[in-house]
């Protein structure tokens, strides 16, 4: 079952590809749509793959495609070793593997082993066992407090909002126990303290292995294990962990015991032949915690949430720049840079909002809108930064087209259980999700043969759309393919070491091998270091060869 992958670089076999690998994150149900249902699926990924080739990506990670009632978008998972009818089959995911490393693509999986669906065998079952019982004891239930047990046995909060505990009916239409659920009601947390459970995961990362996968993307890594005495907590339900908060970590998060978890996985894909990787989503401050989960034994990378976070001036961006490398460093670990994903505000709108100003959880119609132009510029700017870092990157779909956000999103189209658990309050996560543009004047902007889309896509798509950026100098798309050729195929750029070069306080400047990196994020262009010859920008150069506001320029150092 196990595909080889052709190699399409110039490396060994025995090379560790996913320091500088530039893995590109595809969201399935928003990324082509083969049947013209208006949901994306396994097969139109496989039809798409080839512009994955001309992007020049190294490796695709997948969200989740398992059989899901989809309360989360598939992040709530019935079945582990399948496939959703919506995304097609089995076979399938065998031959997106396939394909893909054909092309020299590897492929990462999605695995969320923090909690299930509440339409997994497992939970039905635990429903209907008694309290104390082996089914129950595969996930959270206790309890509840104060008179008749009618209080959550603690103070915790859902992520998306509301309580973090739902009470069950006994068979006699009784209330029962309470169940915990980090995130919505319909995703239950599993007790990572039973064998059994630790047992499955084991399994399945085996089941996966086999089929040919090269790697895991782990979704709430920092999670899995709960502090034992499940106390109180009295702070906002946030997934980052960190001193900030009462100079303690929250008792759901970030627990050491989730560390011995992974050095059990790591000796599974060790003892696999060939170099799978474990990849955590861990939102974990300070970086010294959050290398934690890369050392030797455990992951391979872990994204870096605080630089997604980075407010964008030349002080923040080397702060976390510096604290980031130095505490991968210290493991011997790849810093893995992102700057967008399925949970987060496009970075092209994100870096409209005033400097310094918090990241918002979702914008609607309603909102103040960002200014396109400017998130866009700035995007442009990020992106290039980012991928001249020593390390791997991560790209989310569509941030190669510079899709913004979709910010003026219908409410009453909205999907994110965040947007209902918090009473209309916070939008979520909808606005990056929506289905990708492929082609300007096509049904569905080419998204699948007919106008459904299972979220609303704005006018505006048609712009963006592949086919009116392939081949055109300047484009967004023409300057991710320009740049990942150049990182790629010259200058060692994600491979390091980094040299900080002296510049003006709003200019961040570096060097990696024989290439300069320059992002002025001041009022005023700024003039090049002498004799440097410019490589890729990532806009124009003032007509006198200065660096622009908010723009990025890759040169050449002068021959000594």
């Amino acid at each position: 079952m196990n595909t080889p992958l052709t190699r399409t670089r110039d490396e060994g076999a025995d090379t560790e590809w996913w320091r500088d690998a530039v893995i590109y994150q595809i969201y399935p149900r928003s990324f082509a749509d083969s049947d013209g249902d208006g949901i994306g699926d396994l097969p139109g990924v496989i039809a798409r793959l080839d512009h994955l080739v001309s992007l020049g990506v190294d490796a695709v990670w997948l969200s989740p495609f398992y059989p899901s009632p989809q309360a989360d978008a598939g992040y709530d998972v019935a079945d582990y070793r399948d496939v959703d009818p919506i995304f097609g089959r089995l076979a399938d995911a065998d031959q997106l593997i396939a394909q893909a490393h054909q092309r020299g693509i590897r492929v990462i999986v999605d695995l969320v082993p923090n909690h299930t669906s509440s339409a997994h065998a497992w939970f039905v079952e635990a429903l209907a066992a008694a309290p104390g019982s082996p089914a129950r004891d595969r996930y959270v239930f206790r309890d509840g407090r104060g008179p008749g047990g009618d209080e959550p046995p603690n103070s915790w909060r859902s992520v998306f909002g509301g309580p973090a505990w739902t009470r069950t009916t006994d068979p006699d239409g009784t209330p029962g126990q309470w169940y915990l659920h980090l995130f919505d009601a319909g995703q239950p947390d599993l007790n990572w303290d039973n064998p059994q459970v630790r047992d499955e995961f084991v399994d399945i990362l085996r089941f996966w292995l086999a089929r040919g996968v090269d790697g895991f993307r782990v979704d709430v890594a920092h999670g899995l294990v709960k502090q034992a005495d499940l106390a109180d907590w009295h702070y906002p339900a946030e997934t980052t962990t960190g001193d900030h908060v009462a100079q303690a970590r929250p008792p759901m998060w970030d627990q050491d015991g989730v560390h011995e978890i992974y050095r059990q996985w790591r000796a599974v894909l060790d003892a696999h032949p060939g170099q799978q990787i474990l990849v955590a989503e861990a939102w974990v401050q300070p970086a010294e915690r959050l290398a934690a989960y890369v050392r030797p034994d455990e992951m391979h990378q872990a994204f870096n949430f605080e630089y997604l976070e980075a407010a964008w001036s030349a002080a923040a961006q080397r702060t976390v720049i510096d604290r980031s490398l130095a505490a991968a460093d210290a493991v011997g670990a790849p810093t893995t840079w992102v700057l967008s994903n399925h949970d987060v505000l496009r970075h092209a709108t994100r870096l409209a909002l005033p400097v310094g100003t918090p990241r918002p959880n979702g914008i609607g119609a309603g909102d103040p809108q960002p200014d396109t132009a400017l998130g866009l510029r700035r995007a442009r700017a990020a992106t290039l930064l980012m991928l001249a870092l020593p390390g791997s990157a991560y790209l989310y779909q569509g941030e190669e087209l510079g899709l913004p956000e979709h910010t003026t999103l219908p409410d009453e189209a909205r999907q994110d259980p965040t947007w209902r658990r918090t009473g209309h309050t916070e939008r979520g996560r909808d606005g990056c999700r929506v289905p990708i543009p492929w082609e300007a004047d096509s049904p569905s902007y080419g998204f699948g043969p007919t106008d459904a889309s299972w979220l609303p896509q704005p006018p505006v798509w048609a712009e963006y759309a592949v086919d009116r950026q392939r081949d055109v100098p300047g484009s967004t798309f023409e300057m991710y393919r320009t740049a990942l050729r150049l990182r790629r195929d010259h200058h060692g750029l994600g491979r390091g070491p980094l040299r900080w070069l002296e510049s003006p306080d709003d200019v961040l400047a570096f060097a990696v091998g024989a290439v300069t990196v320059l992002t002025n994020f001041g009022d005023a262009p700024v003039p090049l270091p002498p004799g440097v010859e410019p490589l890729h920008a990532s806009g124009p150069l003032t007509d006198d060869g200065q660096l622009p506001t908010d723009v990025t320029v890759w040169a050449r150092q002068p021959a000594r």
